[in-house]
């Protein structure tokens, strides 16, 4: 047949083999020579039955998302999916691996569904902004229902194979040699005898459909949306499937999907699917690897535990080191608290707790470190103490082993510096809680070895973050930005805007949180202390935490918190505290919108970026959307603050910020050059190139 499709005939029983490494994505050249021997097996006396399966590592894990957006080549899948569901011989899809998307569509075309019991399957299409296209909306509520098809369609979470059968998607899992096991179960289906019923006749599960509990459920969905379109319509096409004739609802699913692959927030969302992919290109990632397998974590309290148990379900051993015996039991404790939860909340099972609990090794003793082959340090964020612990790891660290600080500001350049092996030595900024959040700032000094970098964004993916290098200057590409998105916190409130106004305009756009709520939930004592080292001021924020109102942990912040209660209530005294400093500098409030917050917080922040950019201190700007995305909440569906600033227009945003600067003088407000020739060419430009 082709490179890419293969057919062989076993006693009877035709294998078609989709080869199209390394995940079978269901590309043209994939489409056509597939179609071609579905066409001509369907009338083939020789095959009484056909089984689809894969060579590799997976199953199909989805359509060639390069080709979406642009016209299709015929034929497309569900031209395929309408052949087989032609065929009168039994079809059999062998899954293993993963069948995503497309993938999964194609499986539901056939009569029937094995799988390796190691298998997953599901349809994350929304994930891209989009629904499922070929057919997933109509197809998958007519096995598994239409309640338990909308949740797995709006949240593109994949299932198991046990579940998968469980629940009617698959008729069949086994251990073993799965095509093995394919052929002679379609060998049987065949001697049984049909009709074989296509899925798109199977009405039965729909007719049992408890409307009510479906649309409270789509409802429930829709109020965590957050402003994204594609789930939304992922709830209205399973509607369809339940209240529409099959065709109809095939139809009505199409026209969903064509609306949202040309819409903003698909194309946003598909740019952060590639984005990710290209962060994780980083010169010298072909170079041998070092190898990993024991990690050293200095530091048990919150960012230390969290970077621990990141690696240890990862499934690395690891040493976790304190000064003292008591704050070393104090960090096993609450690991050990963390994980009990999830075995509480079934995300986790005793088992696997108690197996990831096995690989920590406690210590108070630096020598312990000595077989660690990556240490990372999580200490207080000061930069003497910084280097007199990468001083004493200079001396007990072996031969080749990589240091790493989890800085969030400071100079790594100055870190390496203290120790005789600055090639070793790079920067592992996590986000909090490390052991959730999947943003991974990997920082690059000047003299970090490439190996060490490629090892450790390697790593990276192995522990399931999401990693981004960075170049070293004073709190990197998100907290540099995360600085100059804050920088007219104060002046807004000063200026007539209340927290509650600026939160909302947060939210409204897309946040999940405004700035001063998320002040609240991480302390408002940290950026205290920041400032203090820093030598800077914020007259409001310092006067709150000067009365010990640090947020959420005391109850008190920029809002109130009732007995333990997280919700956020608007304070009459932190108001009166803003007007009372307003009037010693003589302001006068006045009434301040939305879009003039939005101005002067989140334009700063494309500059900042295009800064960065200009700085070489980040490679490409969508390593920047990568960071804003996974690390601090900035909308999917806007793609991320470089994305965005194409929908934007560069062109208004360089017209406002010069507005800004002019009215206030502040340099955040200057145009950066980069982002001037982005609006003259539409492309970013980095340093790096």
């Amino acid at each position: 047949m082709s490179s890419f499709v293969s057919v062989a005939n076993e006693n009877g029983v035709a294998v078609v083999t989709i080869n199209n490494p390394p995940v079978n994505a269901l590309s043209f050249h994939v489409r056509k020579p597939l179609y071609e021997a579905l066409a001509v097996l369907r009338d083939d006396p020789a095959a009484k039955a056909i089984v689809i399966a894969c060579a590799g590592r997976t199953f199909v894990a989805g359509a060639d998302i390069t080709e979406f957006g642009k016209p299709v080549e015929q034929p497309e899948l569900r031209a395929i999916i309408a052949l087989l569901e032609t065929i009168a011989k039994p079809t059999i899809a062998a899954i293993h691996g993963t069948a995503l998307g497309g993938g999964l569509e194609l499986a539901l075309g056939c009569h029937f569904r094995v799988a390796d019991r190691g298998a997953k399957l599901g349809l994350p299409e929304v994930t891209l902004g989009l629904l499922p296209g070929g057919g997933g909306t109509v197809r998958l509520p007519r096995l598994v229902g239409a309640v338990k098809a909308l949740g797995m369609i709006v949240s593109g979470a994949p299932i198991s194979a046990g579940e998968a059968k469980a629940t009617g998607l698959v008729d069949e899992t086994f251990d073993g040699d799965l095509l093995a096991n394919a052929v002679r179960f379609a060998d049987e289906m065949a001697d049984r005898g049909g009709p074989f019923v296509p899925v798109g006749d199977r009405n039965e599960r729909l007719a049992e459909t408890d409307l009510a509990a479906f649309d409270a459920q789509a409802v429930d969905l829709a109020r965590k949306t957050r402003g994204l379109e594609a789930p939304l319509a992922c709830a209205k096409a399973v509607r369809n499937a339940i209240a529409l004739p099959f065709d109809e609802a095939l139809a009505a699913e199409r026209q969903l999907f064509a609306k949202l692959v040309s819409g903003d927030q698909s194309r946003a969302q598909r740019h952060l699917f590639f984005a990710e992919r290209e962060a994780a290109k980083v010169p010298g990632k072909d170079l041998q690897k070092r190898r990993i397998e024991r990690v050293g974590i200095i530091g048990a309290g919150t960012m230390g535990g969290g970077i621990a148990m990141a690696f240890a379900n990862g499934g690395f051993p690891v040493t976790l080191l304190e000064t003292g015996e008591e704050a070393l039991q104090r960090g096993l404790a609450m690991i050990e608290k963390n994980y009990a939860v999830s075995v509480s909340r079934g995300s986790l099972t005793e088992e696997a707790k108690q197996q990831r609990l096995g690989l920590f090794k406690g210590s108070t003793d630096y020598a312990d470190l000595a077989d660690c082959d990556l240490i990372i340090e999580a200490v207080f964020e000061d930069m003497a103490v910084k280097k007199e612990v990468f001083g004493r790891l200079d001396a007990i660290a072996k031969p080749g082993a990589i240091l790493a600080s989890n800085t969030s500001y400071l100079d790594v350049d100055a870190i390496a510096a203290s120790t005789s092996r600055p090639q070793d030595v790079l920067g592992m900024h996590f986000f909090s809680p490390a052991n959730v959040m999947k943003l991974l700032e990997i920082v690059r000094a000047e003299k970090t070895a490439p190996d060490a970098l490629a090892t450790v964004t390697d790593l990276a993916r192995r522990i399931g973050k999401v990693a981004v290098v960075v170049g070293v200057c004073h709190g990197f590409v998100g907290n540099r930005m995360l600085s100059a998105r804050g920088a007219e916190n104060e002046a807004l409130l000063l200026e007539g805007a209340t927290p509650a106004q600026v939160d909302k305009a947060f939210t409204d756009f897309g946040w999940p949180m405004g700035p001063f709520q998320m002040g609240d939930l991480a302390g408002l004592d940290i950026g205290w202390r920041n400032r203090k080292a820093r030598g800077q001021t914020a007259v409001i924020a310092d006067t709150l935490c000067e009365e010990g109102r640090f947020g959420q942990k005391t109850g008190r912040g920029w809002y109130r918190y009732e007995s333990g209660s997280r919700e956020p209530l608007a304070d009459p005294e932190v108001e009166a505290l803003i007007r009372a400093k307003a009037a010693e500098r003589g302001i006068e409030a006045r009434a301040i919108g939305t879009e003039e917050i939005i101005e002067r917080t989140l334009y700063p922040l494309v500059n900042e970026g295009a800064k960065i950019l200009e700085e070489g201190v980040a490679a490409r700007a969508s390593d920047i959307d990568v960071v804003w995305a996974n690390g601090y909440g900035f909308p999917v569906g806007k793609g991320g603050p470089m994305f965005w600033a194409g929908l934007e227009g560069a062109g208004r945003i360089i017209e406002r910020l010069e507005y800004w600067h002019q009215r206030t003088g502040r340099a955040i407000f200057e145009p950066a050059p980069v982002l001037r020739r982005f609006a003259e060419t539409g492309r970013w430009e980095s340093a790096r190139g």
